[in-house]
């Protein structure tokens, strides 16, 4: 199998060719290596170069022993994000095998500590992931003074998505995103709320009415609440006013969530409403739904939590968002290692842990294959 790495290697050099005493692709290596062991700074990248020096000489050229902090700081500020992200989404295509079914679900996040008191603006990335295998399909880059509704068409033009059903929140909720989706083989579930005033409105009516079609109701325990998700669907569209302008619209979705504290037996309700261009029972709308917050509980809250993505002050250049797929890279990587302590599946943790440990261990995580079912 390929190493990741190999997809990087033809990246054009940002640095003038008399400036240049470290390889590019050495550059890139070390970072991902060091950042899966747990590297957040570029100065821990130059510590881990520098402990590791031993090991990265036998699998890399190193002309001139390892980068500083201060050349790792100006390699990514400099280092084209475009193409960055096109060799990541080269990567991706050639490594997954598609497979009809699968749920992509895109949403935004802010870089938080990327800005500078009002001199230079916080970075916001819009990324695609696939909840069933804990992969980043790809990101892109929203434009200052812009938003999200005008990044997510970018990024459905770069991924490959025929059969999948791609989710997304209210802010994609429009009707050129829902023609895209289509343009390209796939379906869509969209969130509906205030910003598409009338749509919203036309369901909550057609739901008061009590014309449902199919239901379905799933219960989950844990976090100390339990959790009731009702699934309520439609199938006839004319409830909707304009509806041929929501491109293949199938189904209008209701589901009502009620979570119950175990300790003091309180009790939250809400109904959130989707459109959809599936027609299909109840029960694929519930998990489908459910299975959109993926990309919060595993892919934001990871690259939060165990990278330190927003802690991050990493300003110069392009130097936020090249890192930010620098840690989707590396959470790639590491989510699809299978390793198991007997039937138990090792904790992302606990294999960046191991990997700081075992320079074998490692160069199995940089090269092993990553498979979509």
């Amino acid at each position: 199998m390929q190493s990741p790495i190999d997809f990087f290697k033809e990246m054009t050099d940002p640095r003038v060719e008399r400036c240049r005493r470290h390889n590019l692709s050495d550059i890139i290596f070390i970072t991902i290596a060091s950042v899966i062991c747990g590297a957040e700074t570029w100065e821990d990248i130059e510590e881990y170069g520098k402990t590791k020096e031993g090991w990265l000489k036998r699998v890399l050229e190193l002309p001139n022993g390892i980068p500083s902090h201060d050349t790792f700081n100006r390699v990514y500020a400099a280092l084209d994000p475009v193409e960055f992200e096109q060799c990541f989404t080269q990567w991706i295509k050639a490594v997954a095998v598609e497979s009809a079914g699968r749920i992509v679900s895109i949403d935004g996040k802010r870089l938080c500590g990327s800005g500078e008191h009002g001199i230079k603006s916080i970075v916001h990335m819009v990324s695609a992931w696939c909840n069933k295998n804990s992969l980043v399909l790809g990101q892109i880059k929203v434009d200052d003074k812009s938003n999200e509704i005008t990044a997510i068409p970018n990024l459905l033009d770069i991924l490959s998505i025929a059969d999948c059903t791609v989710t997304i929140d209210a802010m994609g909720c429009q009707t050129a995103i829902a023609e895209k989706i289509v343009s390209k083989e796939a379906d869509y579930i969209l969130a509906v709320k205030g910003n598409q005033e009338h749509l919203y409105d036309d369901i909550k009516e057609a739901f008061s009415q009590n014309e449902v079609t199919a239901t379905d109701i799933q219960v989950e325990t844990g976090h100390g609440r339990i959790e009731k998700r009702s699934c309520r669907t439609i199938s006839d569209t004319d409830w909707i006013c304009k509806k041929e302008q929501w491109k293949k619209l199938q189904t209008i979705i209701a589901i009502d969530t009620q979570r119950t504290n175990k300790k003091d037996g309180t009790m939250q309700v809400q109904t959130r409403y989707y459109i959809s261009s599936h027609r299909k029972d109840a029960a694929f709308f519930n998990q489908a739904i459910r299975a959109h917050w993926g990309i919060e509980n595993q892919l934001h809250w990871a690259l939060d939590v165990s990278f330190g993505e927003d802690a991050s002050q990493k300003r110069a250049g392009y130097a936020a968002q090249n890192f930010s797929l620098i840690n989707k890279i590396a959470l790639n990587l590491t989510k699809n290692y299978e390793d198991k302590k007997g039937a138990k599946r090792v904790s992302v943790k606990t294999k960046r842990l191991k990997s700081g440990w075992d320079n074998d261990y490692l160069l199995k995580i940089l090269t092993h294959p990553i498979n979509i079912l």
